[in-house]
């Protein structure tokens, strides 16, 4: 498929998963609000619930999608997603300290967003001791998401069952508390970040052929994914501050987006970031409908969607390229 074409088409996509998604909830509205604007209680709920939320989505799904694409070909590693370096265990950590203790009882997206900043400082701290080499980003990014995770059960095993359980939905991935407040904080260094990757798209792909080539192509491997680390980590630190943890985003998006325009990271980026929003968008979509009045995590749906289709790939036998 012609490339252009289909950024043209995923573009369409997306604006019709926005206008489609905008009309579907458990309160019945017809299309005619875009056009009419007499109805308070449609305004209220379409640009006061429903529109900030799917911006939150699309922001969140084009920053995650955009990070994995990016950390697929550094690491040279197809697991490889934004939570790979560890940045998600410290924001789950400061979220759980956040609501826990209540003499720093900060905000969930402030308290998640310091987790996360304080990984950043860990990881990169011993990458930098190693020449920020593959090996060194990946265990460190483990041993660190292992350590924040054991910290985190040890918190909820002498905690109330209240706090696990407002801890656990954030967690689990959660966009109802997206507001335009919100938006206006992430919403700058998610577009950034992802502008700032979609530069470096050449450099990558020298990276991607290994630190040898790289090097003899004129690309400095440490520094250039020194930047990189600190950009999807920054990034991946936005979005898991404002939803929690929205898994398989970032894994399964930039594998399919491969497939089809190749491992270019040029399209790849912006295949990778338009098919993230639709599908973050419609996910969550989902996610607040199919139990209505009651809503699900939208991470809950993400994880099965994300599981179902590698399990796919496995039993077919598919050869995702890299």
């Amino acid at each position: 498929m012609n490339k252009i074409l289909l950024v043209i088409l995923l573009l369409l996509l997306l604006c019709l998963a926005v206008i489609i998604c905008l009309g579907i909830g458990p309160t019945g509205i017809s299309y005619g609000f875009l056009a009419s604007t007499s109805d308070s209680q449609a305004d209220l709920i379409i640009y006061h619930v429903r529109l900030p939320r799917i911006l939150g989505a699309l922001l969140i799904g084009l920053g995650l999608s955009a990070c994995g694409s990016i950390l697929q070909a550094i690491l040279r590693n197809p697991l490889a997603e934004p939570y790979t370096l560890g940045i998600s265990g410290g924001a789950a950590l400061g979220v759980t300290l956040g609501l826990v203790i209540s003499s720093i009882k900060l905000a969930l997206p402030i308290s998640a967003f310091l987790g996360a900043i304080i990984s950043l400082l860990i990881i990169y701290l011993i990458a930098s001791r190693h020449h920020f080499s593959v090996h060194s980003l990946i265990l460190a990014g483990v041993i660190l998401s292992f350590i924040c995770s054991s910290l985190v059960l040890l918190i909820f095993s002498i905690s109330k069952p209240t706090e696990i359980h407002s801890v656990m939905f954030f967690l689990m991935g959660n966009l109802s508390s997206i507001n335009y407040y919100l938006l206006k904080i992430i919403s700058l260094p998610i577009l950034i970040g992802v502008v700032i990757l979609t530069l470096f798209s050449r450099d990558i792909d020298a990276l991607s052929l290994g630190d040898e080539k790289a090097i003899h192509l004129g690309v400095s491997a440490k520094r250039v994914r020194q930047l990189l680390f600190i950009v999807t980590s920054l990034i991946t630190g936005c979005c898991v501050s404002a939803a929690g943890m929205v898994g398989f985003v970032g894994l399964m998006i930039p594998h399919i987006m491969r497939s089809i325009v190749g491992p270019k990271q040029g399209f790849l980026i912006i295949s990778s970031v338009l098919s993230g929003g639709v599908f973050l968008i419609v996910c969550d979509t989902f996610a607040r409908t199919i139990i209505a009045p009651a809503e699900l995590p939208v991470g809950v749906i993400t994880g099965i969607i994300g599981g179902v289709f590698f399990i796919g790939i496995l039993l077919r036998g598919i050869k995702v390229p890299l």
